[in-house]
């Protein structure tokens, strides 16, 4: 059977916001994002949608060269990749693409990641942080990771994960 790759990045700028979430997490990676390109150019995720605000969020395409990746030069990573059959990675992309289709519908669900943090979910009508979205994606393809609901799993989950090897960890602006 004929396979194809994803990749999960998970990822640590350094800012207020991830040393925060990061003192409650105690995870050294507390975003984590989701691609299907190696030179990672386009990866999907919910977060910043400018690279100086944090508290405006939503689905965002991301890229290792430009927005806030680049705006945290100091970003450390890990980069997982994990694969798939052709029909769950065709899957995948069409749920990443409905949200790219209808990207201004979606925003981050701040109080949702609160709800994670106590095992409860608070949901909002097309709300994700990012955990959430990499897991529910890969979810609606027919890939089953975890018995826990996707509003549950955490980045380091995917880190933790035996079906993801590890391909990179180290400074975002070193990868090549």
């Amino acid at each position: 059977m004929e396979t194809k790759n994803i990749y999960v990045v998970l990822s640590d700028t350094g800012s207020v916001l991830t040393r925060l979430i990061g003192f409650y997490t105690k995870s050294r990676y507390n975003h984590c994002s989701i691609s299907f390109d190696p030179e990672f150019k386009s990866l999907y995720s919910f977060g910043r949608k400018q690279p100086r605000n944090p508290s405006i969020g939503g689905f965002v395409e991301e890229s290792f060269y430009d927005g806030t990746f680049k705006r945290f030069s100091n970003t450390t990573c890990l980069v997982l990749k994990m694969n798939v059959d052709c029909d769950s990675y065709d899957r995948i992309q069409n749920n990443i693409n409905f949200f790219k289709e209808n990207m201004n519908r979606y925003h981050y669900n701040f109080i949702g990641l609160f709800g994670a943090a106590v095992g409860r979910e608070i949901s909002r009508e097309n709300a994700y942080y990012c955990s959430h979205f990499v897991a529910k994606v890969i979810e609606e393809a027919d890939v089953k990771l975890w018995e826990t609901p996707a509003f549950l799993v955490k980045p380091e989950d995917f880190q933790h994960h035996k079906n993801f090897e590890i391909v990179y960890e180290g400074k975002m602006s070193e990868f090549k």
